[in-house]
């Protein structure tokens, strides 16, 4: 399986460096929400990656506080297994309303048989042959004077009988209702330097400034110990936040700060931290202004123009973009 993620890509990648690790101890080495990373994971478990998520348990505490819940599933009684009338076999209910596609009662549906006659390739014994009622009588015609043509039908509505009828469910004219898509909401522009005010998740009122942009910054990766392969380069880019509001921002402030190359696809933030350039740290307190450094590792020939904050994933009117070209 391909992963293209990139918030994935990343995620898998400190989980390999790991080997194996608790759920928020991979949140905090790649600065996420062990919430988002829980659910990442098991999404990835169940796509077919090499990765298993488990989960440790105390037993005795475990048993202890399921001993202290309300016992409200043992007030239930228990019914007794009804015994089956002679006969019939499998789930079928055959008592009171019937239920799924079992019709018991009436005319049979489905290849469900029960009248006599088995179905399917087990032929019963031959039956004797059935009598056709009598055709009734043909109908006298009309006197002349009684006869007439009923008034022409107008041509039926191709859109009524295609379509059926306006505002409901069914009516889709694929072929007359051009549907135009709505383009993603935009928020604001600047340049480097630029303070920007913006909101978060919860309604923190924020301000993200772009203060320095490094690039290429491979002295400072390698002086934290880290190697480029060949073909590659590393960025570092030097934001800060301030929260204006009375509502304290929980969440890593550079968790979705990517570069945008040339033709507009996202970098993600690389799982390392510069020992010289301090990483952002989690949360900002009402009042408080925290910098921090994000790094990112691209291929030397990308082009890189801008760089974008969200508070999310995907960008909205939230999100705020500084070009970083002359």
């Amino acid at each position: 399986m391909a992963v293209t993620d990139p918030v994935d890509i990343r995620l898998l990648a400190a989980l390999a460096d790991l080997g194996k690790a608790a759920v928020h101890e991979l949140a905090a080495k790649v600065g996420m929400d062990p919430r988002e990373v829980a659910y990442r994971l098991v999404a990835l478990s169940g796509s077919g990656l090499p990765l298993l998520v488990g989960v440790e348990s105390d037993p005795n505490g475990l048993r202890a506080a399921i001993a202290s819940a309300p016992p409200s599933w043992a007030q239930q009684p228990q019914q007794p297994p009804q015994p089956r009338p002679p006969g019939h076999s499998g789930p079928h209910n055959v008592q009171g309303t019937p239920s799924g596609p079992y019709n018991v009662q009436g005319t049979p549906s489905g290849a469900y048989n029960v009248h006599g006659t088995p179905s399917g390739r087990y032929p019963g014994p031959p039956s004797a042959p059935v009598r056709q009622p009598m055709a009734p009588p043909p109908r006298p015609p009309a006197p002349p004077q009684q006869q007439f043509a009923p008034p022409p039908m107008a041509p039926p509505d191709p859109v009524m009988s295609t379509w059926g009828v306006p505002q409901t469910a069914s009516w889709a004219r694929g072929d007359e209702q051009q549907v135009t898509p709505q383009a993603a909401p935009e928020g604001k522009k600047g340049r480097t330097g630029d303070v920007m005010e913006t909101q978060g998740l919860e309604g923190e009122q924020l301000t993200v400034q772009l203060l320095e942009v490094q690039d290429p910054a491979d002295y400072l990766f390698s002086a934290a110990g880290y190697s480029l392969e060949a073909g590659e380069r590393s960025v570092v880019v030097h934001t800060e936040i301030t929260n204006r509001g009375n509502i304290p921002f929980v969440s890593l402030p550079d968790n979705y700060l990517e570069l945008l190359t040339a033709d507009g696809k996202p970098i993600a933030k690389a799982p390392v931290s510069l020992t010289s350039r301090p990483p952002h740290k989690i949360g900002v307190r009402p009042g408080e202004t925290l910098g921090g450094h994000t790094v990112y590792v691209l291929p030397d020939s990308t082009r890189v123009v801008a760089v974008r904050w969200s508070p999310r994933p995907e960008p909205d009117e939230r999100t705020l973009t500084w070009s970083i070209e002359d």
